[in-house]
């Protein structure tokens, strides 16, 4: 059975790395900045003794105030998996950094993200719709969302 990460011990994997990192914890979950994604995301994967190579699901959760984006990972080589989060802030453009140079399992999942929640990817190489048609109006999965086509 694959052994779930707390927070507050991968948070000493990371702050041993980047001393500097806001971190945030809260039972199997960790929370960092959101300008912070990217190198991290490189350092979950190339730690040996984390080895988080293989992303299982990016996804996004929108609470109005900001929108959760959730990184879930599994080590196949420790047997343990984790949940990393970041909040981003800001319904205009919210964006973090693309992990697909990390995990390129994340290219179609960061699509997802963008086209349903309005959450950007930064440095993603290909960026556009997955499951709506380029030209609809909006993000249907946010909170805020407004029904706008006529049948």
């Amino acid at each position: 059975m694959t052994r779930a990460f707390q927070g507050e011990e991968l948070a000493r994997f990371i702050q041993r790395r980047f001393p500097d990192a806001e971190l945030e914890w809260d039972g199997d979950s960790l929370w960092i900045e959101p300008q912070r994604v990217r190198e991290v995301a490189r350092f979950l994967k190339e730690e040996p003794q984390l080895e988080f190579n293989f992303l299982n699901a990016v996804s996004a959760v929108d609470y109005i105030e900001y929108f959760e984006v959730l990184y879930h990972l599994t080590s196949f080589e420790h047997n343990h998996s984790a949940v990393v989060k970041t909040r981003v802030y800001g319904r205009e453009n919210p964006s973090v950094p693309s992990v697909v140079e990390v995990w390129p399992g994340a290219d179609f999942q960061e699509r997802e993200v963008w086209d349903l929640m309005g959450v950007a990817f930064e440095g993603h190489p290909n960026l556009k719709r997955i499951m709506l048609w380029e030209g609809f109006p909006g993000h249907p999965l946010r909170r805020d969302f407004e029904d706008v086509i006529e049948y």
